[in-house]
């Protein structure tokens, strides 16, 4: 029982955004921890079949269990090796075993289809084709990449040097080891090797996160001592990668809704060594942008609560019709949030990114916002980045698994337009997203050219800044 109790919980905080599933796994303390993480990533890839075949049955409403709890006894009776506990649970599922087993035949032969891994949605048995690399991420602000390397190479790993391209982060195997293509503070392992009981990861001086996830703050790349804010902070990674491109110096405004997940979050960058940060537990769309704490804010990372459909462990559960209608609650929530993080009187810039893979949260989200916020602009990230967002915003970046090795993501940057003076095109690009390791401040500015990239401007804009030119020109005739 205490197996299905505590697969529970880890679904349950994965759904409330509090954590990867692993690191929950291993956070839970549960005695076999192999065991329950199986439970957990097996249960999540079936979820959809899980929840149908459970309201299909009506099981809830005859058995009074919670959903998650359902789902972990259900995955067990009809897809695992039977339900693993005595008592009044077993006897529950064996109660109603005969009608779980004829929802699920019923499903199999609706969806014309033999075997049960067949029932798996398109795009989780294409992640499940893809061993994504296990990604580390160095701790700048207790080590560094260079004593992380000698530390793993003592211990008896074989460091491959930096790779070259994406494919070659696919020869790793054992305790072999690369630096990223991209990221230099990233470590690239294979989908195996795990860090949680790690002396390193222990003591904050790795972090556990996916390469994607690590794009936010890599790209907003704000300067050391500047003012900052993470809007939807929880559970705290791109927090901590703030922090250490800031090297601990300025302020770092960190806002989540979630009581939990925040506590959390507060223990996560104690061991990361974090001391620039002020947590807030506030809703991010009730911060006064006003305020006089806010006046020289001028970098935000907004990452809010999206589906999560481009996470590996993730599945979108439910008919098409409440994906739709769940989706599009999700876009207007995210694009007030990136509308309100505009408001902020002295903003340069701010990095809107999803764990999403669906346009309706990504690139329709950033289009209707552009469209009413012209005082502001798309940067080009990343010219050689492989995966480009859907046209024609092929500005921003997309991450998959199959692309970039990576889980589903996007990221979109969005600047302030300077007032253009004489000679000046508002039409002119920021510049592009240099790929070497972002240092903030005045050093990056000595370190990296730039290049000047066209940005297609909303039409509307630019209509309207003409009428202006003709009735200025007017005046001056006169």
């Amino acid at each position: 029982m205490a197996l299905y109790l505590k697969a529970a919980e880890v679904l349950d905080k994965v759904e409330q955004k509090r954590g990867a599933v692993k690191t929950l796994v291993y956070d839970s303390e549960f005695q076999n921890i192999k065991q329950l993480f199986a439970l957990v990533c097996e249960t999540q890839k079936y979820s959809s079949v899980l929840q149908e075949i459970i309201e299909s049955t009506r099981l809830l409403k005859e058995t009074k269990l919670r959903l998650n709890i359902a789902k972990v006894l259900v995955y067990d009776l009809l897809f695992g090796r039977g339900v693993k506990c005595g008592g009044s649970w077993k006897a529950m599922m064996v109660k109603h075993r005969s009608r779980l087993q004829a929802a699920l035949a019923r499903i199999k032969v609706k969806q014309k289809v033999s075997r049960n891994e067949d029932l798996l949605p398109p795009r989780v048995q294409d992640k499940n084709a893809h061993n994504i690399p296990r990604y580390v991420r160095v701790n700048t602000l207790k080590t560094t990449v260079e004593d992380v390397i000698d530390y793993l190479k003592r211990e008896g790993c074989s460091y491959q040097g930096t790779a070259r391209r994406i494919e070659d982060l696919c020869q790793l195997s054992g305790k072999m080891f690369m630096g990223d293509v991209h990221l230099r503070e990233l470590l690239v392992f294979s989908a195996k090797m795990d860090f949680h009981s790690h002396y390193l990861y222990k003591a904050g001086h790795l972090i556990l996160q996916d390469k994607a996830s690590c794009l936010p703050a890599y790209l907003l790349d704000p300067p050391v001592g500047g003012h900052v804010i993470d809007a939807c902070a929880a559970p705290g990674n791109k927090t901590s990668h703030l922090a250490a491109i800031m090297k601990n110096k300025g302020k770092l405004f960190a806002f989540d809704l979630d009581a939990k997940r925040l506590s959390t979050m507060s223990t996560l960058l104690l061991r990361a060594g974090v001391t620039c940060h002020q947590l807030a537990n506030q809703d991010f769309l009730k911060v006064d942008p006003l305020a006089p704490e806010h006046k020289d804010v001028k970098h935000i990372l907004l990452d809010p609560s999206c589906s999560g459909s481009g996470m590996v462990c993730l599945s979108d559960g439910g008919s098409e019709e409440q994906d739709g209608e769940r989706l599009q609650a999700l876009a207007a929530f995210q694009l007030h949030c990136l509308n309100h993080a505009l408001q902020f009187p002295q903003l340069q810039r701010v990095v809107y990114s999803t764990c999403s893979i669906h346009s309706q949260e990504n690139e329709e989200v950033v289009s209707a916002c552009l469209e009413r916020n012209p005082g502001f602009r798309l940067v080009h990230l990343f010219p050689e980045w492989p995966e480009r967002g859907h046209v024609p915003l092929t500005q921003c970046l997309r991450a998959s698994t199959t692309e970039t090795l990576t889980q589903g993501f996007f990221v979109a940057m969005l600047e302030r337009q300077t007032t253009p003076g004489d000679g000046e095109t508002l039409n002119a690009a920021p510049s592009a997203m240099d790929t070497s390791a972002p240092t903030g401040g005045e050093e990056q500015q000595t370190q990296q050219p730039s290049s000047e990239i066209s940005v297609e401007q909303p039409q509307h804009f630019t209509t309207k800044k003409k009428k202006r030119n003709r009735k200025r020109n007017k005046r001056q005739e006169c």
